[in-house]
């Protein structure tokens, strides 16, 4: 595995500009949940870089996503808390630039992990799979967890100065 903090600091400087509608703006009194990424051999954590519990939300500075270098055809399994699953998700994918949704696949309420992709179903070499949970209680976005994806001839440039904001599902 490969990290490219500089890249994906700029990414998350740019990228994700979600405003939290709805909820207030305090920390959650709990820590968030971390989702857990394993592309092949290769196991990360991808903290969120937004998360609302009991009514509050918080985006996370400093947060860096993770980038994994991956093979053609790598299997590729997206694991959420129990609390994430019992809410839904989905996980949506972006381009290199977190600039453009290329798609987006909703995961069975319940169900705790999405292992039904691998790095050459996208078909840009780099790109990222956002989790993003479905709305519950009062907050509009509750919880947020981008993972890059770096296949050989990609490269993960700057984000656009607008990106477009994730959106929840449901």
């Amino acid at each position: 595995m490969r990290t490219v903090p500089r890249a994906a600091a700029l990414l998350l400087a740019g990228a994700l500009p979600v405003a939290l509608t709805g909820c207030g703006g305090s920390a959650a009194s709990d820590a968030p949940p971390d989702v857990t990424v394993t592309a092949g051999p290769q196991e990360v954590t991808a903290r969120p870089t937004q998360y609302c519990a009991d009514g509050q939300g918080q985006r996370y500075s400093g947060v860096t996503p993770p980038i994994v270098e991956v093979s053609p055809d790598t299997p590729i399994a997206l694991t959420v808390p129990e609390e994430v699953a019992a809410n839904g998700w989905s996980v949506q994918v972006f381009d290199e630039r977190l600039e453009e949704r290329i798609g987006e696949v909703d995961v069975e309420a319940g169900t705790t992990t999405f292992d039904a992709i691998t790095s050459s179903d996208v078909v840009p070499p780099a790109f990222y799979l956002v989790v993003v949970e479905d709305r519950h209680g009062e907050c509009l976005l509750t919880g947020s967890w981008p993972v890059g994806f770096l296949r050989a001839g990609g490269d993960v440039g700057e984000p656009a100065p607008a990106t477009p904001p994730v959106t929840p599902a449901g």
